[in-house]
């Protein structure tokens, strides 16, 4: 049997996402495992689903540690103590500074809901709501120096409906984030995602059926 990915997730808050990669790696369909989930919060949802899983658990305090870097040394730290292959980003409110990127090189992924390079930040559902758009959706991505600037590797589209707020729509676009993060880290387990640039290859490369969605409907 082939040696299991070893993921180590960071997470601030609730962690559904952490939630669907612990539930894909238990079916069997993720060639990986999640063996420690780091947060810079005590009280994190994403730490009491872990525990539930029976898995590592580590709080880290970035109040702690009044110099970024220092704060980031010791995530790296732990997950290099953890042997962790891949850094997972799952909610995760906090920019990474250099000594953590550079300690994962092309090893960090990160889910933002929103179609990037459009609306990166927080906020990103309220955005699309107050600017209009017709389709919204969510985007995998490597991390980079930048505000979720990242190589893109996946991104899921949903419409965006007349009557959406931003929980409506947030809910949406989450059940697409649940989909594709497990199928990015399955990707990058498999060896199959290669970075040139900006862009994502995935070997052998897959021909989407050529589909449009269009929102509204015309007639």
């Amino acid at each position: 049997m082939s040696k299991k990915l070893r993921l180590g997730v960071l997470a601030s808050g609730n962690g559904s996402n952490l939630q669907a990669i612990i539930d894909r790696c238990r079916e069997g369909e993720l060639p990986a495992e999640v063996v420690l989930v780091l947060s810079n919060k005590s009280q994190a949802g994403a730490l009491t689903r872990a525990r539930k899983a029976g898995i590592a658990t580590l709080v880290i305090d970035h109040r702690d540690h009044p110099e970024r870097a220092a704060f980031d040394q010791a995530m790296v730290a732990a997950l290099r103590n953890a042997e962790v292959d891949l850094v997972v980003l799952a909610g995760f409110m906090r920019i990474l500074t250099p000594v953590f990127l550079e300690a994962f090189p092309q090893r960090i992924m990160n889910i933002h809901p929103a179609l990037l390079p459009a609306f990166p930040g927080i906020k990103a559902q309220r955005k699309a709501l107050e600017y209009g758009v017709k389709i919204a959706g969510c985007t995998v991505h490597f991390v980079d120096p930048g505000v979720d600037s990242g190589p893109i590797i996946i991104q899921a589209a949903v419409p965006v409906l007349d009557d959406d707020d931003e929980t409506t729509l947030s809910r949406r676009i989450l059940e697409q984030e649940h989909r594709i993060y497990p199928e990015a880290i399955q990707l990058y387990a498999e060896g199959r995602l290669h970075i040139e640039g900006r862009h994502v290859r995935i070997s052998p490369p897959q021909k989407p059926p050529l589909l449009a969605l269009l929102n509204p409907p015309t007639v």
